[in-house]
């Protein structure tokens, strides 16, 4: 009988493609990771990787491993899952979710773990392809995305909208075309999409991002703002990276003529019977987005 220890290792080092990652993901060290697979190779007596230094590429016995092997593992969990006791406040829910949404969710599901403690909530900020790509591999339990999946192991439903929104420092009470041209803009990683959206259908002058003079730019989440606070330009952000912002009385966050909305979809695992626990933290996550948009 194959080890199961061993083969879901070799399976979690195919699933990543590479090593160190997949010990980390494990808690194990590297040369563990190494040794299990090695182990594994020795008992089926054929070689399953082709190592190439820090790289490999699967055998053809590796690959017929892999796929019935990570069958084997997930029936072998599901089993697990259903015959133990399912209570809805204890364990662990695993969360992924973009920077925007994930400044407003984090507090919440702190105050959730806070009523109730036997609750683990572990949070981690993700771009959208690395969520539904870690969903897929069962990494997170539940995840936020801006787009819905296109991926056979991810569900997605929509559950709300974020607004996106123009902040300006707070001296600026009404917005002109004049105003943004001399302001400039304070730029992130999503500003050219943010900013094409919301510009265009409320200035007729808007063509392009590059028309404003970039004053600044940002990839942390929580910074954009800062230059916005202190004068030095306007940003377009989702709603509620704006609201999370330290220093709102220094901010002014203006809601367009004609609102531009980003849906914002929940997901999980196709294939996987969500625990009583992962269902109601999703759902405490749909009734706080519903209301936070308004």
């Amino acid at each position: 009988m194959i080890n199961p220890i061993w083969l879901k290792t070799f399976c979690t080092l195919v699933d990543i493609g590479h090593f160190t990652k997949t010990a980390d993901v494990l808690f194990m060290t590297q040369s563990g990771v190494s040794q299990q697979v090695k182990k594994l190779e020795e008992q089926l007596a054929t070689p399953l990787l082709i190592r190439d230094g820090k790289s490999f590429t699967l055998t053809d016995a590796g690959i017929r491993l892999h796929q019935e092997g990570r069958t084997l593992l997930q029936a072998s969990e599901l089993l697990e899952q259903n015959v133990k006791q399912d209570e809805p406040f204890v364990g662990q829910v695993r969360i992924a979710t973009p920077g925007s949404v994930g400044l407003a969710l984090y507090p919440f599901l702190l105050d959730l773990q806070k009523r109730h403690p036997a609750l683990r909530i572990s949070h981690t900020f993700s771009p959208n392809k690395s969520i539904e790509r870690d969903i897929g591999l069962r990494q997170f339990d539940l995840g936020l995305m801006t787009y819905p999946s296109t991926s056979a192991d991810v569900i997605t439903e929509a559950v709300a909208q974020e607004a996106l929104v123009l902040v300006t420092p707070n001296t600026i009470e009404s917005l002109t075309w004049q105003t943004l041209q001399n302001l400039g803009y304070i730029g992130h990683p999503d500003g050219h999409q943010h900013c094409q959206a919301l510009l265009q259908p409320n200035f007729s002058q808007f063509e392009h991002p590059s028309q404003f003079t970039e004053k600044g730019f940002s990839n942390q989440i929580s910074l954009i703002l800062e230059p916005v606070s202190r004068g030095l330009g306007f940003s377009v952000l989702p709603l509620h990276a704006a609201r999370a912002f330290y220093a709102q009385e220094r901010i002014r966050i203006h809601r367009l003529s004609s609102p531009v909305n980003e849906t914002l979809y929940l997901c999980r695992h196709s294939h996987v019977v969500q625990s009583q626990r992962a269902r109601y933290v999703a759902e405490q996550i749909k009734t706080l987005l519903s209301q936070s948009n308004k």
